[in-house]
């Protein structure tokens, strides 16, 4: 089970002191949140991709690069990468690159992106958002595995010949999960590949994700991937905690009231009730926490939003710091029990080269067994 933390980047004033950070604070905020999550001994930083205010990551890679530079253990991930507004070749370039500069430590979380207007700054339809993300999808898988693409489709010129360069490090790409908070489509595109499925699981009931993982197992299996209890789910979340529950509360309002993604809307107790938000002590966290495999299964990747709505990055820190001390370990063993043998972890780099090594291996025995059948006929 990995343990993470995703940043969607907004830049939100403080209530609290009335500032804004600048995109250069921010920024390096970044790089700090991820470091501090290497320290404490989680597992995964991922990072957003938006093109519009109130947000700054428009670059994930060159953020990811920096910190694959800055750190030695940690996944670098993306919360979205936009799969509709981004041109296939340039995600299959700029991932394939980031794979080797961070030693294959990077995975990524397709998705069409939550604000409307940015497809017409790249030129896209957004009533065409599905149908994009299933054929760029499609042809980026095809320029990761294969060294010539011959492609012809319906919302990019088409390629002859092409090479994507670089290839993937060791031949195998970087490992995706398919990201959605209401598609269903989305869910059966990533049973389809047997790739990941990532519900994002901050806004809405768990009887609306729960949904879309039943979807999401019952094809990874139906698509001959494994049972459906193996597959791949990852859900995000998020907490503010201090170690006495009611000064969590009092710190946090104005913070909830004040966020751009659901401030000004129900009270933060009502949030707290129909959604996974997580305010209180760190025992209510891990309560909480435990509770999400009650509904959505053995899942393999949990990651945390705790840097937005204009936390100061001294406060994300200490939060960081709570939860390794009191929360973490508590979570990792308790998810390890009962957990079946046969749950996957995350597929890693490393258990992927060794899968696609063998598989070679064994395809070369079949073909010359093949051949020698055909010699010994003749």
């Amino acid at each position: 089970m990995e343990f993470g933390v995703f940043s969607v980047g907004d830049l939100t004033q403080d209530p609290a002191t009335g500032i804004t950070p600048s995109e250069n604070e921010r920024i390096k905020a970044h790089v700090a949140i991820a470091q501090k999550v290497e320290e404490i001994g989680m597992d995964v930083f991922a990072t957003g991709e938006h093109h519009n205010p109130p947000f700054f990551p428009s670059s994930p890679t060159t953020t990811l690069g920096y910190i694959a530079a800055k750190t030695e253990r940690i996944t670098l991930s993306t919360a979205t990468t936009l799969i509709t507004t981004n041109d296939p070749v340039k995600i299959a370039e700029d991932y394939a690159t980031l794979q080797h500069l961070a030693e294959g430590r990077v995975d990524l979380v397709m998705g069409r992106g939550n604000t409307g207007p940015v497809y017409p700054w790249f030129g896209k339809d957004i009533r065409q958002g599905i149908p994009m993300a299933i054929e760029n999808y499609a042809l980026l898988r095809r320029l990761w595995t294969e060294d010539v693409v011959d492609w012809e489709g319906q919302f990019r010129t088409p390629l002859h010949g092409f090479t994507s360069t670089p290839r993937p490090l060791d031949d195998v790409p970087p490992f995706v999960w398919h990201g959605s908070i209401r598609s269903p489509e989305i869910a059966h595109q990533a049973a389809f590949y047997g790739d990941g499925f990532f519900a994002n699981n901050i806004f809405w009931p768990k009887e609306h994700y729960q949904r879309l993982i039943a979807i999401y197992r019952e094809r990874f299996e139906h698509y001959g991937h494994g049972q459906a209890h193996q597959a791949i789910v990852g859900l995000g979340g998020q907490f503010f905690m201090r170690k006495n529950s009611q000064d969590a509360v009092n710190e946090f309002r104005p913070y909830f009231n004040n966020a751009p993604v659901y401030g000004h809307g129900p009270s933060m107790e009502d949030f707290m009730e129909q959604t996974p938000l997580i305010v209180g002590s760190p025992q209510q966290v891990i309560d909480r926490t435990l509770s999400f495999r009650e509904w959505a299964g053995d899942y393999q990747r949990q990651l945390f939003l705790v840097d937005h709505a204009g936390l100061p990055l001294k406060t994300v820190l200490e939060q960081l710091d709570l939860f390794g001390e009191l929360v973490l370990p508590t979570l990792r063993a308790e998810f390890a029990k009962s957990r079946p043998a046969d749950v996957p972890e995350t597929p890693k780099h490393a258990t992927r080269v060794a899968e696609h090594r063998a598989a070679q291996a064994a395809a070369l025995v079949a073909s010359e067994a093949e051949a020698a059948e055909s010699d010994a006929r003749w």
